[in-house]
């Protein structure tokens, strides 16, 4: 059975399990809350010393970094659907589109976040400032690349999309879509819509007054 050290309101351990739900895969999350058993705190720092998640622990092996894996298991552990395309150019765009969710929208609410946690007002401010910037410039270009698609690349649900649907769920807590960006809107719901994220988000309902910005009374 896989391992996947990680808590179920992380945007990050959100994009794991939704790879995992997406082929059906077979985990046990030990969950990293301070309500859950000590243990999987120290195994975790034991599994990974620099103390982020999500960690997937496949029998000796121990990979970090969302990305890599969901790269991991669709290599050990492939499923119906595949989350990266084998040929390796039309890969290409699935990888680009997964670091753009993590560096471009992901990145700028987490900001925004860690503004809020100081609890210093100025702080939280500035920080909310430079993330509503940041996201607004991410939104418009999304707007205009996903004119014409499904999913972030294509037809095809994708690694890229497993980026996209924690990013945008808590972005748009942070610095609400507009209605000027209806394609983006919609690709939002649709990604509320599917199942294997969908079941992502209800795990981690129980946690919304984790959120520092207050989490809003919808999704």
């Amino acid at each position: 059975m896989l391992a996947l050290y990680g808590h179920p309101f992380s945007s990050y351990t959100q994009k794991v399990l939704t790879a995992l739900h997406e082929n059906g895969t077979p985990y046990e999350l030990r969950s990293l809350d301070p309500a859950e058993p000590a243990h999987h705190a120290a195994e975790w720092r034991r599994h990974w010393p620099l103390a982020k998640f999500p960690v997937l622990v496949d029998g000796e092996h121990t990979v970090v970094e969302s990305s890599i894996v969901i790269e991991h298991l669709q290599l050990a552990h492939p499923g119906p659907v595949p989350l990266i395309p084998a040929d390796p150019v039309a890969a290409l765009p699935v990888r680009f589109m997964d670091r753009f969710f993590d560096l471009h929208v992901m990145a700028p609410m987490q900001h925004a976040v860690n503004g809020a946690l100081t609890g210093d007002p100025t702080k939280r401010a500035e920080a909310g400032a430079w993330a509503a910037e940041k996201l607004d410039a991410a939104y418009a270009w999304l707007e205009g690349e996903l004119t014409g698609r499904t999913w972030a690349t294509g037809d095809a649900f994708t690694m890229a999309d497993c980026a996209a649907a924690p990013a945008l769920f808590y972005a748009d807590w942070t610095h609400p879509i507009a209605a000027n960006y209806p394609q983006l809107r919609a690709y939002r719901a649709r990604l509320l819509a599917r199942p294997s994220f969908a079941r992502a988000v209800e795990g981690g309902r129980p946690y919304r007054h984790y959120f520092p910005l207050g989490a809003p009374d919808r999704d």
